[in-house]
């Protein structure tokens, strides 16, 4: 699998989600069987740049590579200018974000939105690809299916944006107008991959080995690309490749290398936010962590009184030995529902 001239070591990828996939996050996936993870999607407002929540955006300290940086705007020449900036700090490639479903991004007309404007679309698709082009960056696209069910342009777009130069094309199977509702259909990201001769991406309702297989097997993708199912379960990469090497599932990892693994994604978490920010914004990945677990929406309920990142450490700590001691592997989730985003929650792009 490759991008332009950088080979990946697997096809499952890390979607990126804003406040979900900063660098911590996508180093814990990467470490338990992801090839590729893409970051938030930054902004590329000049005057944002300096802002503590995009300077943490763009972190990239001590993560493998490939670095991939999704840009997120809908001025051309700004979007050109914030993918030099991003590969001056490191992006190996550059994603410009036009599936983000979120109101605060398509009001401004960004995100999904732009795929109401195939003209400007590919204006933004010409000046990235131009601009990083001078350094030898490839520029990938990510995508929905379409604004809503009558405007399904994915093809169109990814035909165009394959003539402008794009390395990659990733389709989310829904349109805006469905946000996170009901199920993605694949048949336009067949249609998609069908049509072009650079590498394509499946996204959406990826929540386990078999349906990871049936989704490559149905649309001929060259990876597929994994969001939501991965919070509070990132190891469901390894689960994945494991599957489509044998055809058998791993079992359930051991409940304390569980509480080993999120405890050090804790500590990264803080490192990068400090600890005022830390323990509130690591509360969601410690929920999505037990949400399925014996006792973890009552765990949950206590997590969220917690202000201080040593009693949150020793409260999850205390949490997985004591279902430790009576599960020594963990517990099969009760439900492969994926979490339904709110505006204030994660927003995959």
């Amino acid at each position: 699998m490759h991008i332009g001239p950088i080979e990946l070591p697997n096809r499952l990828f890390v979607a990126p989600m804003a406040g979900v996939t900063d660098r911590p996050f996508r180093m814990l996936c990467r470490r338990l069987g992801a090839g590729y993870a893409v970051s938030e999607m930054v902004t590329s407002q000049r005057a944002l740049w300096t802002s503590l929540k995009t300077s943490r955006r763009a972190d990239h300290s001590g993560e493998p590579g490939p670095i991939a940086v999704q840009i997120a705007g809908v001025d051309p020449h700004e979007m050109a200018d914030a993918a030099r900036y991003n590969i001056d700090r490191g992006a190996q490639i550059i994603d410009i974000n036009m599936g983000c479903p979120a109101k605060k991004v398509c009001n401004v007309y960004a995100g999904s939105a732009l795929m109401q404007n195939e003209p400007l679309a590919l204006r933004i698709v010409d000046a990235v690809v131009a601009a990083a082009a001078q350094q030898g960056v490839p520029v990938t696209l990510k995508m929905r299916t379409g604004w809503c069910a009558s405007g399904r342009n994915a093809l169109a777009l990814a035909r165009a944006a394959e003539g402008a130069g794009v390395a990659m094309v990733t389709v989310h199977g829904r349109t805006r107008e469905q946000g996170y509702s009901g199920q993605a259909e694949h048949d336009t990201v067949a249609a998609v991959k069908a049509a072009l001769r650079i590498p394509v991406v499946a996204n959406g309702d990826i929540d386990s080995p078999e349906r990871a297989l049936e989704v490559l097997r149905a649309t001929g993708c060259d990876a597929v690309m994994i969001g939501r199912a991965a919070q509070g379960r990132p190891w469901i990469f390894r689960e994945i490749a494991h599957f489509l090497v044998t055809g058998r599932h791993l079992p359930p990892p051991p409940t304390r290398q569980v509480q080993a693994w999120l405890t050090e994604h804790l500590q990264d978490h803080y490192s990068l936010y400090g600890e005022h920010i830390g323990v509130r914004s690591a509360r969601k990945h410690i929920g999505w962590a037990v949400r399925a677990l014996p006792g973890g929406e009552a765990f949950r309920a206590v997590m969220n009184t917690l202000d201080d990142a040593q009693a949150q450490l020793r409260a999850v700590q205390a949490f997985f030995e004591d279902l430790g001691s009576r599960h020594a592997l963990l517990p099969q989730a009760a439900s492969a529902r994926l979490p339904v985003h709110s505006e204030s929650e994660a927003m995959a792009a």
